[in-house]
């Protein structure tokens, strides 16, 4: 199954976080905060959305940091991805 946003959004695959710290400190899953960087997967025709003509920024594959609670959550065929508003993208990471 394939997922294909409408208007303005984007759907992305959180990026794994790392378990240790750079001092080798090892993380609990309870003590890690929720990763924002995340991976386009598939992105939306943008178009008008609410009265405003979108252009869409981003492309398949960039790597992106999102707003930290912002979007959908959901799963399919195992994986688990996040809809969200091309604004709630706040920065292309390169």
């Amino acid at each position: 199954m394939k997922l294909k946003p409408l208007a303005d959004r984007v759907v992305l695959k959180m990026v794994e976080t790392e378990e240790t710290t750079k001092s080798g400190i090892i993380l609990t899953s309870a003590a890690k905060e929720k990763p924002s960087v995340a991976e386009v997967v598939e992105v939306g025709p943008g178009g008008l959305v609410e009265g405003n003509e979108v252009k869409m920024t981003v492309k398949v594959g960039d790597k992106v940091i999102t707003s930290k609670y912002s979007g959908t959550e959901i799963k399919l065929d195992g994986n688990e991805y996040i809809i969200v508003r091309q604004s709630d993208i706040l920065a292309i990471v390169e």
